[in-house]
């Protein structure tokens, strides 16, 4: 199992996900909302354990 290095950087509501490779990814939290760049997908944490989520890729099941 090869290690892999990851690594987040946060800019105030800005957050940077890095990788060996580059960047990854970014989102953006607000509050309860939160936005991400690789999925385009929105979240609202909700009381709780709970999260909704709206939009993004659909996982396709076979």
């Amino acid at each position: 199992m090869p290690v892999q290095y990851r690594k987040q950087h946060s800019f105030g509501p800005i957050k940077i996900n890095m990788t060996q490779n580059g960047m990854s990814s970014w989102s953006f939290k607000l509050g309860r909302w939160s936005w991400n760049s690789r999925t385009k997908e929105q979240r609202y944490d909700l009381p709780g354990p709970f999260t909704w989520r709206s939009g993004g890729r659909r996982r396709r099941t076979n």
